[in-house]
């Protein structure tokens, strides 16, 4: 296993405790097995709860990350501690929307990378928000995110 993509991975495949902040929360990385082509990868978030920075009530969102990768991949779990470590952190939605895409950005440092926070409605209203790097490569796929705007019961 010395020349595995897997090497140095701390957190895949052993037990993981949720990190209490954000801060705290190491994003691990892979090589990129494809690096010299392009293509889209999807990460979906359906379940995303941060606190309320005033209220301290929990507040709930759909994320969606689409990124296409350069030399580094992210791995799944470490996205997923990294995003359960908001579970108990007080921020307005577009400070954790827009903090999340920058620090993947900073850590992966894709290609490109375009974070939708499609947040649940607080007072009845929703709150959407979008994060992008820059113009999309041409030669990408890159399907609707699947999210619809906030309906209610109607």
């Amino acid at each position: 296993m010395a020349n595995s993509v897997y090497e140095g991975l701390e957190q895949l495949g052993s037990t993981s405790t949720q990190p209490k902040t954000p801060e705290e929360a190491v994003l691990e990385m892979v090589q990129n097995p494809r690096a010299g082509t392009d293509y889209l990868v999807r990460f979906t978030c359906p379940e995303f709860t941060s606190l309320c920075p005033v209220t301290g009530q929990p507040d709930f969102a759909h994320l969606v990350l689409d990124y296409v990768p350069d030399q580094k991949l992210v791995e799944s779990k470490s996205l997923k501690l990294f995003l359960q470590s908001f579970r108990n952190h007080q921020a307005f939605h577009e400070d954790c929307t827009v903090g999340i895409a920058e620090r993947l950005v900073e850590e992966m440092k894709p290609k490109w990378l375009r974070f939708g926070g499609y947040w649940y409605p607080r007072g009845g209203i929703p709150i959407d928000v979008f994060f992008q790097t820059g113009k999309a490569p041409e030669n990408i796929w890159i399907p609707d995110q699947g999210v619809p705007t906030y309906r209610g019961r109607g």
